[in-house]
């Protein structure tokens, strides 16, 4: 079994604007995040070194902050980042429920078209950066959290494609 934690959806939009609710942070605020989840705060700079920095909101009140970093972006095929949890002003933060969770993951977004149907295949992909054992073990155990809080992020993302 691979370390690396994997999922992926198919969707009826084509890879173009796939990547584009994907890479505009307007467009991002409105679907990204577990069922439940809104992103009140975000703002992105799209470049390699470049970042998304956003506030995610729980049916709580509860927020909590993330940030992106992107290392690679090959438009419409790809999109690679660091992502780790953050505070308010954009510093790397600790999970705030789990203090061996890995500082950073390295995320790999890939989108597949498919020319025939115009669909296209959005495969996510986790894997943990400069982790020590006890966080690699935390991220390797919480593989079905992250797929029911991607399947939750899939499903807000087709709602947003079905609206139009």
């Amino acid at each position: 079994m691979s370390p690396d934690f994997v999922i992926s959806q198919r969707f009826d939009l084509p890879r173009e604007r796939m990547f584009a609710l994907w890479t505009d942070a307007a467009q991002l605020q409105q679907w990204f995040g577990p069922a439940g989840v809104t992103v009140p705060r975000c703002n992105m700079d799209l470049r390699v070194g470049g970042h998304f920095h956003f506030c995610m909101r729980g049916p709580d009140g509860s927020e909590i902050w993330g940030k992106w970093v992107f290392q690679e972006i090959s438009a419409p095929e790809r999109l690679v980042w660091l992502h780790s949890f953050a505070d308010p002003q954009g510093e790397p933060t600790r999970h705030p429920m789990s203090p061996t969770w890995p500082l950073q993951l390295l995320s790999d977004v890939r989108f597949d078209e498919h020319p025939e149907t115009g669909q296209t295949t959005v495969t996510v992909r986790w894997a943990t950066h400069q982790a020590n054992p006890l966080e690699q073990a935390t991220f390797d155990m919480a593989h079905d959290s992250m797929r029911m809080g991607w399947m939750g992020t899939f499903s807000q993302l087709q709602a947003f494609v079905a609206k139009g």
